[in-house]
């Protein structure tokens, strides 16, 4: 989705990436370097177009919002934006918060299926046995000829079934808020999320974090999936149940596999480190090699927009045209 931006006049855009390192950066915009270090490089109250560090703690990447009191547009590195939500009540009237869409569709569509894979063909149990200096050799599930159900159909579930293609998996079925036709077939709704799970071998999350989808994975969702299938959650650890998922892989009846954890990081000690049939990694699905000629392909286009006065893409959020006062903001 584009949405209308006003032509900046002056000001300064904040990037996490040094601007001499970005290519084709649009001419008549003042850039800075700030990935979210002790001090601004320059006042916040000149930046008009703010590139939100990645992977650096929310509170950290929402500070300087509070003096950037002319800023028009928040650019986050990241597909879901829950983290700077809370920023909005800080951003003057009518500044819009863009997510990522596209940026992480490649890297995380790659570790879905790699998760996926370890998980079916036992890696993580091989790679404890080459540890231990044993040869343990075992029949394990192929994803040849499963049924797999993605939830959430955005780009990154589309980008997961451009990878599915070529493993001969039996089915494909796509899920999402609403229905619509794809040309690969039919998106279906949540509302018919209950039915189609017992079908499913592997579920595979691909959902934003939303007042709707936070809990989605609960004891009613993961009761309806069949003996031995295997969940993927490369979403966010909210939208799933811990407390449900470890009563199910405690009993053996699932397996699961996740980038992603609530709680998130996951402590020491912490039960799902060691349930039996879940892989953990530490929500590695977007920072990769694919990472940064993607952001600043992002950065570039959105920065082109901007300049010229045209629509940014990708707007989730605005800021209330009522706005707060912000005189009394430190």
């Amino acid at each position: 989705m584009a949405t209308a931006a006003p032509h900046p006049a002056s000001g300064d855009v904040w990037l996490p990436i040094p601007p001499e390192e970005i290519d084709g950066l649009p001419e008549g915009l003042d850039y800075v370097h700030w990935d979210a270090g002790p001090e601004y490089p320059a006042d916040p109250a000149r930046c008009v177009f703010y590139a939100v560090p990645y992977m650096k703690p929310s509170d950290v990447c929402l500070r300087p919002l509070a003096r950037m009191s002319r800023v028009r547009v928040v650019q986050a590195l990241t597909a879901g934006i829950e983290n700077l939500l809370p920023g909005l009540d800080r951003m003057p009237p009518g500044a819009r918060l863009c997510n990522a869409r596209g940026l992480h569709d490649a890297s995380t569509a790659e570790l879905a299926l790699t998760l996926t894979l370890a998980s079916l063909r036992g890696v993580p149990e091989f790679v404890r046995a080459q540890d231990a200096g044993e040869w343990r050799p075992d029949f394990r599930p192929a994803l040849a000829d499963k049924s797999v159900l993605i939830v959430g159909y955005g780009s990154i579930g589309s980008a997961i079934e451009d990878r599915l293609t070529a493993f001969e998996c039996a089915r494909v079925t796509r899920i999402a808020r609403t229905a619509r036709d794809t040309v690969r077939g039919p998106v279906h709704p949540l509302s018919e999320l209950t039915a189609l799970l017992p079908a499913a071998d592997v579920v595979i999350l691909a959902v934003p974090l939303t007042e709707h989808t936070r809990g989605l994975v609960g004891r009613d969702f993961l009761a309806r999936m069949k003996d031995g299938a295997l969940l993927v959650n490369v979403a966010r650890g909210a939208v799933v149940d811990t407390a449900a998922l470890l009563a199910e892989t405690a009993s053996g009846r699932l397996r699961a596999a996740l980038d992603v954890t609530d709680p998130e990081p996951l402590p020491a000690g912490h039960p799902l480190w060691h349930a039996p049939g879940v892989l953990v990694t530490p929500h590695v699905g977007g920072p990769s090699s694919a990472f940064l000629p993607r952001a600043k392909r992002l950065l570039r286009g959105q920065l082109a927009l901007f300049a010229a006065g045209e629509p940014v893409r990708n707007v989730v959020a605005t800021a209330p045209e009522s706005g707060v006062d912000r005189s009394t903001r430190p």
